[in-house]
């Protein structure tokens, strides 16, 4: 390029690199000869040579659309601070330590980890080699930044909604094992109480998946006359479809006989034929301050500090309405 410029490699190097020096003709020489070339720089080489990469690593499970809306967030978030994402997948082949040493290989800067599993001990490992910031699940580390929403208040949200509407047996299918799976279901049994239904409480082994959902329907229908619930919320929203579909098999129409809220807002939520009512985590606001926090860390300008936890909302769809029986 150099040749073709009639130029010093350190001049090319200049230009490129957008330092100020070169005159305006010589940029416009160089620039020229790299289009013709088709000239595309090596991005992991200058990371590599400035010892600071300006890509943010991201972990995801592609079979949850609500990571598809938090990555979306994230990646805007992060080109509007000057960052690049780097997206790697967690598949039933390849586990969060897999696709965290693939991120680690591609030298990021940091990591933002959606809704991790692992044990915390393996998250500080590799939060021993880079920023690692776990996006959706709460956990005490000081190794590891944490970003995630106020579930317990979300399902607050939920329970209030049904309880405005009229209903009192209001039931909830749980999440898979964890820590958000626990502050939710707590979140449940607190605001029954509040509602003085507490004694009507009644929590049914579920998941977050759509076949979770759907197996735990025989459990909420089978009950008779007042043991029956008129209400469900579960722990998210694939989980809301799962017992949407078999409670339509059933014979079980939503909301005339059992209204049904779930947890996330995913795309899945607002599908016209779902219209799913939900309580929504502020993925805007959840993905600015994983990504604050990522770059923060990077920098060397200090801790990540405290969790950051954003308050969710409620969003009424057509799955909920006053009790019809």
């Amino acid at each position: 390029m150099a040749v073709a410029a009639g130029v010093s490699t350190a001049t090319v190097s200049l230009v490129l690199r957008g330092v100020a020096g070169p005159s305006v003709a010589t940029a416009q020489r160089v620039l020229a000869a790299a289009e013709q070339l088709g000239y595309r720089p090596d991005r992991a080489a200058s990371a590599l040579a400035s010892r600071r990469s300006r890509t943010i690593g991201v972990a995801l499970d592609l079979s949850n659309p609500f990571h598809a809306d938090l990555t979306l967030a994230i990646q805007d978030a992060a080109l509007r601070q000057g960052h690049e994402v780097l997206l790697a997948t967690v598949t039933a082949r390849q586990d969060e330590n897999a696709t965290a040493e693939t991120l680690l290989d591609s030298r990021c800067a940091a990591l933002i980890l959606l809704g991790p599993r692992g044990p915390v001990p393996e998250l500080e490992r590799i939060g021993r080699q880079v920023p690692v910031v776990a996006l959706g699940r709460p956990l005490i580390s000081e190794q590891v930044g944490v970003v995630r929403s106020a579930d317990d208040t979300g399902i607050a949200l939920a329970v209030r909604h049904l309880v405005d509407l009229g209903h009192r047996r209001i039931a909830y299918v749980d999440g898979p094992p964890g820590e958000v799976a626990d502050i939710r279901r707590d979140g449940y049994r607190r605001a029954m109480a509040d509602a003085g239904s507490s004694r009507w409480t009644r929590v049914v082994p579920g998941g977050q998946t759509e076949d979770d959902g759907r197996a735990a329907a025989p459990a909420v229908l089978r009950a008779s006359g007042r043991s029956v619930p008129t209400a469900v919320v579960a722990f998210n929203d694939r989980c809301a479809v799962g017992l949407l579909a078999a409670c339509a098999e059933a014979g079980v129409g939503a909301p005339a006989d059992l209204s049904v809220v779930g947890f996330d807002d995913s795309a899945l939520a607002r599908l016209p034929q779902i219209g799913l009512t939900t309580v929504a985590q502020d993925v805007r606001s959840l993905g600015e301050h994983a990504v604050a926090a990522a770059v923060r860390r990077a920098s060397g300008d200090g801790e990540i500090g405290p969790e950051v936890v954003v308050p969710p909302h409620l969003v009424v769809r057509s799955t909920t309405a006053p009790p019809g029986r």
